[in-house]
């Protein structure tokens, strides 16, 4: 395992080169030179500079994939090959674990305990279980009555060209999470990473390259969404895109879809997910596990829990457990062991969630803790905790993404419907959490909760098993074996003698 830059010598050579795309196999400029620069989020200064490409940089991209599905050594390579560069890319991406680990930390703000121990170490899990998964693809032979004449059977082929796009709250696992099942069904990729966190991913492309993935298999053009991304999700020759972000990307993905070539598409997409807290809950456990959680990427990813709903006889005494952990947590760069939460991404994201917190202020939520911006260099927001909520408020309705929770009690004697219909009172249906002792309680309400992930007690078991949403929250399933089968096609095949 190699040794781990120092902070000050990594910045400086990131601050010493322009990254540029990686197609065919080979590192390439972009049509016409343009460049985006990458900031870092605890002091909002530039990183370095990356590709901003074209559209025409994502149909050469395209083309190379295209080439390599068709006739390059990738369709003829054996399962167990493909299984085996999966396996290699993880050992590789072992080997410079610490590396990686800092410049996400560096890229994203993130802590840089949970990009090593938390996205990484997931990532490697992601490639070395779906690099099982190539070589048990499997198609059928149904039963056929003695004396029929011919034979009928199905396989299962790859879908060809995936665009994968990735968001910027944790940009390495999200690439491998959607990277390894494509590769290992046989598909070729090119992925078009966040520009606001793009570095672990351009990282991951020349680790391919390390590895001895074919030229064109893996190909990664960096540059803005509405023209990089968008060009990808426009494409005719793109059969599938696999997106994680925004619920509106989303749908403008779905819309090039349906205008283009029907190209398949798998959206992992936004949510709004209650946190309900019954009053035979261990209620430090549970403010731990909360306040842990919307610290997390400073509250930036999909599935926290930010709609908090207390059964009103513990609602005062679990809020004061999570403004005092709020309280010790200290703020600073990702990279520094002692923070326990890091900068939001960028001033916009900010911006936008203070205007989010603010309105809802304005319209009576009580301000436990928080509602602030940190003074200083970088994109702080202070952990905020907002009492007094009504449903109708933009922080209970809209996706904040940022350190933001909003609590609401609830009656003693509330109807499991009734506490149900709060818990749904969303666009989103991605995540949820119930914590209680009362098991009986907790399997009524879990099939009443319209989402697609139900957290009870802070969770349990290991092994990837299927993630996605319910209503706005996405379109399709990852991880596992549907995971993988949804990058196949299904062909039928009958035979007659």
């Amino acid at each position: 395992m190699s040794a781990a830059p120092s902070v000050d010598g990594l910045k400086a050579s990131l601050a010493s080169r322009t990254f540029e795309l990686y197609i065919d196999g080979a590192w390439v400029t972009s049509d016409g030179n343009e460049t985006i620069t990458v900031d870092d989020p605890s002091t909002g200064e530039p990183l370095t500079t990356i590709a901003a490409a074209s559209a025409a940089d994502v149909d050469r991209a395209v083309a190379a994939a295209r080439r390599a599905f068709r006739a390059g050594p990738w369709p003829a390579m054996p399962a167990a090959r493909r299984a085996g560069l999966l396996h290699a890319f993880a050992a590789a991406i072992e080997a410079e674990i610490d590396t990686l680990a800092l410049l996400e930390s560096l890229d994203t703000g993130n802590t840089l305990a949970s990009v090593r121990n938390g996205d990484i170490a997931m990532a490697q899990q992601f490639l070395r279980e779906n690099a099982g998964w190539a070589t048990k693809l499997e198609g059928g032979v149904p039963m056929t009555t003695s004396g029929t004449q011919g034979l009928g059977y199905w396989t299962r082929e790859p879908v060809g060209v995936v665009g994968v796009i990735t968001p910027w709250n944790a940009p390495f696992l999200m690439m491998v999470q959607k990277l390894s099942p494509a590769l290992a069904a046989g598909c070729t990729v090119v992925v078009k990473p966040a520009e606001l966190a793009p570095l672990t991913a351009l990282r991951l492309g020349e680790i391919a390259k390390q590895v001895g993935f074919p030229d064109g298999v893996v190909n990664i053009v960096t540059g803005h969404g509405h023209i990089a991304g968008q060009a990808l999700a426009d494409h005719p020759d793109v059969n599938m895109i696999s997106f994680t972000g925004s619920t509106a990307v989303g749908k403008a993905i779905l819309q090039a879809s349906g205008k283009t070539n029907l190209k398949r598409v798998i959206l992992e997409l936004g949510g709004k997910s209650p946190i309900v807290v019954f009053a035979d809950a261990d209620l430090d456990k549970a403010a731990a596990s909360i306040t842990r959680e919307i610290l997390f990427k400073s509250g930036q990813y999909c599935a926290a829990g930010t709609r908090l709903f207390v059964q009103a006889s513990v609602f005062d005494p679990l809020l004061v457990r999570i403004r005092d952990l709020m309280d010790h947590a200290r703020l600073g760069p990702g990279h520094d062991p002692a923070t326990a939460m890091g900068p939001m991404i960028s001033e916009k994201q900010r911006l936008r969630a203070e205007s989010i917190v603010d309105d809802s202020v304005a319209q009576g939520a009580r301000v436990i803790r928080g509602a602030a911006r940190c003074q200083g260099k970088g994109f702080f927001y202070e952990p905020t905790l907002l009492a007094d909520v009504s449903l109708d408020m933009r922080v209970m309705q809209e996706e904040v993404f940022a350190p933001v929770i909003a609590a609401q009690a609830f009656a003693e004697d509330i109807a499991l419907d009734d506490l149900a219909a709060l818990l749904n009172d969303t666009s989103y249906g991605l995540s949820s959490k119930i914590w209680s002792t009362d098991l009986g309680t907790v399997h009524r309400l879990s099939r009443k909760i319209e989402a697609g992930l139900v957290v009870v007690n802070g969770g349990g078991g290991e092994g990837p098993m299927p993630f996605g949403g319910y209503k706005q929250s996405g379109y399709g399933r990852e991880n596992g074996r549907v995971g993988v089968e949804a990058f196949t096609e299904i062909k039928q095949i009958r035979m007659g003698f």
